[in-house]
């Protein structure tokens, strides 16, 4: 690893672990899930570095084994809320003030105790909360949070690095501030690492924070919080609440001391906090930063040219991984009549080939849904499906949640391009295909690009590099991340910066210094060597 900006080390990507039967790192998580499957926890609020209990709980269940109790978590009052501002304003004064390679050696050493000894923890215990086989626990939890927590650092030394020129006369430099006020981060159940990454961001940066996490992702961010914790993040610079989203955030958006909102989650829920962020802006002190990742209808574009067995495989990873609770998922696709017979063969015959159930079972590729609720909302597009005369289902469409909240992986096939499952965002493993003439490819992409209210990601699979122009040309406002030849999601950080706009969020690019300067307030410094004594200028000579 070499030396970046101000001698702190370049960041380089995290390792992903093979987890392949008979290693050491199998045998790890798997003990660190049994211990932790079989015991219970209780999950307090986290307030100025106390572990508070309010004794109003709920209970955490894994997905794919929902009577089974995992632990409680407690949730808050309002006056919670109120105090966990109220420590984050006071904790400001010094977190602020800290020199930014203190604040840095933190969130490094944040970055080695998830590589290392929190590794297994942190894997299981997304593996519990959120029902992620070991492979997706691994590339998230492990590698993606620490690629977050180290290429942060290097982003902001390469923030700091940028000044303006000065001259003889005058020395001029930026400071880039935190924002003035405390900072509210509102994190999803599907990425651990996103949960950790919007509060520790902010954080790095020198703002202090509220985080709401998920109901669904509790377990796991407590192990992120005691990682924290146990990095040196003084009290009251992160503060973990849970418990009634509409309370919390209408209690953090009334504060006259908000200054920032880093979200992930639906592109509803952003709208509405938007909404109350606007209806207040005559409250704030400052004007609020806004920053959200919400919901997503990805694509994947096939031309005449692909190769089936490559656009079948796109399709299998991009819809299906993690049940398809992926922002970037692929939920909808455009497949040319020529190639869609084998296309259609080598779909089939991969799912026959899954197997589902608890991620425990290491030769499961699918697992549960998060919850009952999305379950629910799966089965009821499922059921339509099956009734509607305009689709056929070819793949799943079978579901049962007497034990966890398994779907199927699901392939629907329309005739019809605006079909409610081609423009509905699902959340699942479901997929709409259409077959469109191969001589349509213009008016398809066309249709990619006007069918979809949200701009997240989407792929084209070509060997024709004429077809691969005309759609990265055509299809350039509908994805903030564009896959050529490959499926639509799995953004590394540090290579692919995340985020798409439409409906599907600000485009600020987590992973990337974009996204760190929208938690920063500069402030221009100009020094003047030599003051003038007179304020005559030459031309007023006679």
């Amino acid at each position: 690893m070499g030396k970046g900006f101000f001698n702190v080390p370049i960041a380089v990507n995290e390792p992903v672990k093979s987890y392949a039967p008979g290693t050491p790192e199998r045998d790890a998580v798997l003990k660190a899930y049994k211990e932790m499957y079989n015991s219970t926890i209780d999950v307090p609020l986290y307030i100025n570095g106390e572990n508070i209990t309010t004794g109003n709980t709920k209970t955490m269940s894994p997905p794919h084994d929902h009577k089974h109790v995992v632990g409680t978590y407690h949730l808050a009052e309002k006056t919670h809320i109120d105090k966990a501002i109220a420590t984050a304003l006071e904790a400001r004064k010094a977190w602020s003030l800290m020199p930014w390679e203190q604040r840095a050696a933190i969130f490094l050493k944040a970055a080695e105790l998830v590589a290392g000894p929190y590794r297994y923890k942190i894997n299981a215990a997304t593996m519990i909360a959120q029902s992620k086989n070991i492979f997706q626990a691994e590339i998230d939890a492990a590698c993606e949070l620490v690629d977050f927590l180290r290429f942060n650092v290097q982003y902001m030394t390469e923030i700091y690095s940028e000044q303006p020129k000065s001259t003889n006369d005058a020395w001029n430099r930026v400071e880039y501030r935190p924002l003035e006020g405390f900072t509210y981060a509102v994190t999803p159940f599907n990425f651990t690492a996103i949960a950790g990454n919007l509060p520790a961001c902010m954080a790095l940066m020198g703002n202090v924070v509220v985080w709401k996490p998920s109901d669904s992702q509790v377990y796991s961010a407590k192990v992120i919080m005691d990682i924290f914790e146990e990095a040196g993040v003084p009290p009251g610079v992160i503060n973990v609440v849970f418990g009634d989203p509409v309370m919390i955030s209408k209690t953090v958006l009334s504060s006259p001391d908000f200054s920032g909102l880093h979200f992930t989650g639906s592109t509803f829920i952003f709208k509405e906090l938007w909404k109350q962020i606007g209806n207040n802006i005559h409250n704030y002190k400052t004007y609020p930063r806004i920053v959200g990742e919400t919901g997503g209808k990805d694509f994947i574009m096939a031309h005449k040219s692909a190769d089936a067995k490559q656009v079948a495989t796109a399709i299998i990873r991009g819809a299906f991984e993690f049940q398809g609770q992926k922002c970037s998922a692929a939920s909808r696709a455009y497949i040319p009549k020529s190639l869609w017979s084998k296309v259609k063969t080598l779909i089939i015959e991969d799912i026959k080939s899954f197997k589902m159930g608890s991620p425990e079972d290491m030769g499961n590729f699918i697992t549960a849904v998060i919850h009952e609720g999305s379950f629910d909302k799966l089965a009821k597009y499922i059921d339509a499906a099956k009734a509607d005369s305009d689709v056929e289902i070819i793949a799943g469409g079978n579901y049962d949640k007497s034990k966890g909240y398994f779907i199927e992986p699901t392939v629907i096939v329309t005739t019809n391009p605006n079909y409610t499952t081609m423009h509905t965002e699902l959340f699942g493993p479901v997929i709409t295909i259409y077959i469109y003439e191969d001589d349509a490819y213009a008016e398809t992409l066309k249709l990619v690009d006007s069918t979809s209210e949200y701009a997240l990601t989407g792929a084209i699979l070509s060997k024709d590099r004429y077809a691969i122009t005309q759609a990265t040309t055509a299809l350039q406002n509908c994805a903030g991340n564009f896959y050529i030849n490959d499926k639509c999601t799995g953004a590394v950080v540090g290579q692919q910066p995340f985020g798409g706009a439409r409906a599907s969020g600000t485009n600020d690019k987590a992973g990337s210094p974009q996204n760190l300067l929208r938690w920063v307030s500069p402030r221009l410094i100009k020094e003047t060597f030599v003051t003038p004594t007179d304020y005559r200028y030459p031309f007023l000579g006679e």
